[in-house]
């Protein structure tokens, strides 16, 4: 009976064990995050990390609009002076998405490349100085050399992470949502793409393409490609050897990752290929619901059986045009759903009592809430997340950047409805709402959406603390790594063995064709001769 007792005591400690992701002793992890919403997924890996015993330290600049910058136990924080603020940073970001939003539909091809290009100059050029005045501080990189770094956390949505790594011989992770056309997941992750079934992110395809859209796809690709050379390689790579000393490039140096996090799942993605260093971590920010403050609540629940719509256009856009404003809340006093708008502009003229504004609302739980029916959304990955993680229907009003391109797969799998922020109209916003709200369609494919990001062998948050550990535990993950790093373009696509072949192909021919000649000509000689004797 006792051995009985200790056999189902063991067992029970080991599936216990089990469950547990495997640990490692507290470790120290150097971070380099990316800002606003980009700084929400870092932090929520930050704080599991510091729950786990780590101790954390992160580098950002003085004029950080979103990073936090005091420290507290297990967080450490090392600023960086640079002589632009944080209104400037701000404005500059502003710059690209108001243009983006407002003015890119009206311009040509040329004129977008020009403007985009100035745009991430000067972009750029903040995020250079801040490089530049990180790598003149000799006292800090020091410091770093002796605290015992294992590893090194980045976001390239700030650049210059990967150098640092390099500089103080660190492994390191990358966290990344995308890149424009996946340029930096082809060229330095060597992430295979075929353009035949893989539409470029921005390029608002699915991955059923027909032969127009296969051929935009693959311009687009050399377009990103080109772009990538002209406004990132050719300011950062010399920087890069420059402070390495030695030749190298940017992305050679952001290719030596030993893991990329990639913030989506199969529940958003197109099925594409992908490599063994490539983890999928979509939704890490997402937990279930907490109960609402007391007077939002009140207001939920006034809603009655018709519930509530919860309305948010991310954590970076703040205001509308007045117009746009006016015909969003006149189209939210149509429905008969208590509407909860994130808004921190102007009071629309057309504000019904069924709305409410916010400066800040707690998305996750609102959209947890049994009561919600739809979340209009600008398609930012993070809100999509929290609304597959809690099987709430969309209606997406995309902005810039990634956005619509979230929003097609979104309306792709049947979950969402898609509007264009210009040319909406009242009308349009409440028809779509109704349709979302009352086609039980939109529901059940969210919910199938749902089902498939819960069902996981690991959370995802526990994925990525996972790997970061893995990292740590084995001093790297080189054997991931993929031969294609070492290989020259030429090779990767084979294209010296088909040279190889296609000459064997034309020797053989040649001398084919030349024996044939040969016997030809003997051939009309002897005739020839045969009918000068008779």
């Amino acid at each position: 009976m006792i051995a009985c007792e200790r056999s189902a005591f063991y067992l029970l400690l080991l599936l216990t064990l089990g469950q547990a992701p495997l640990s490692v002793t507290a470790g120290k992890i150097l971070i380099w995050p990316g800002e606003f919403s980009h700084w929400l997924n870092m932090k929520v890996i930050i704080d599991k990390l510091i729950a786990r015993g780590h101790n954390v330290t992160t580098v950002t600049h003085s004029a950080t609009p979103s990073v936090r910058t005091t420290p507290s136990p297990g967080y450490n924080v090392d600023i960086i002076q640079v002589p632009h603020t944080k209104q400037d940073f701000v404005e500059s970001l502003e710059k690209f998405m108001n243009y983006w939003t407002y003015e890119m539909a009206n311009d040509s091809i040329i004129q977008v490349s020009l403007k985009m290009k100035e745009i991430f100059d000067l972009i750029a050029e903040q995020n250079y100085i801040f490089c530049q005045n990180l790598f003149a501080r000799d006292d800090l990189l020091e410091k770093w050399h002796k605290e015992g770094f294992e590893v090194l956390l980045i976001d390239p949505m700030t650049t210059c992470g990967d150098l640092l790594a390099q500089k103080l011989n660190l492994p390191f992770i990358i966290s990344l949502r995308f890149s424009f056309g996946n340029v930096i997941e082809r060229l330095c992750g060597q992430l295979p793409a075929p353009p035949s079934y893989v539409p470029g992110v921005t390029i608002c395809h699915t991955d059923q393409m027909n032969f127009p859209q296969r051929l935009k796809n693959v311009l687009f690709n050399l377009y990103q490609d080109l772009m990538f050379s002209v406004v990132v390689s050719a300011k950062w790579d010399s920087l890069y050897a420059e402070f390495l000393g030695k030749p190298t490039t940017l992305c050679d140096t952001m290719g030596k990752a030993d893991i990329w996090l990639i913030r989506t799942y199969w529940d958003f993605e197109y099925p594409r290929p992908f490599l063994p260093n490539f983890k999928f971590v979509g939704g890490l920010h997402c937990k279930p619901a907490k109960p609402l403050p007391k007077e939002m609540e009140e207001f939920v629940q006034s809603s009655g059986d018709d519930g509530i719509v919860v309305f948010s256009l991310g954590s970076m856009v703040k205001n509308l045009t007045k117009e746009r404003a006016n015909t969003i809340a006149a189209a939210l006093g149509q429905i008969p759903q208590k509407v909860l708008w994130r808004y921190t502009g102007e009071k629309p003229d057309t504000l019904a009592p069924n709305t409410r504004l916010y400066d800040w609302i707690p998305q996750n739980d609102l959209l947890g809430h049994p009561k919600t029916k739809a979340f209009i959304t600008h398609g930012g990955t993070n809100g999509l997340y929290e609304a597959i993680y809690h099987g709430v229907p969309m209606v997406g009003i995309p902005l810039f950047a990634d956005q619509p391109d979230n929003l097609l797969h979104m309306k792709t799998k049947g979950a969402a409805v898609m509007l264009e922020y210009n040319k909406m109209q009242t009308k349009d916003l409440k028809d779509a709402l109704t349709e979302v709200i009352n086609n039980p369609s939109y529901k059940e494919s969210m919910m199938r959406l749902s089902r498939i990001h819960h069902d996981q062998p690991m959370k995802p948050l526990d994925q990525a603390v996972f790997w970061i550990e893995f990292v740590m535990r084995n001093k790297g993950a080189k054997h991931l790594r993929v031969a294609a790093h070492d290989l020259t373009w030429y090779q990767y696509y084979c294209l010296d063995v088909a040279a190889f072949l296609l000459s064997i192909v034309a020797l053989v021919t040649f001398i084919f064709v030349k024996s044939c000649a040969w016997l030809f000509r003997k051939c009309c000689r002897r005739t020839s001769a045969k009918s000068k004797k008779e």
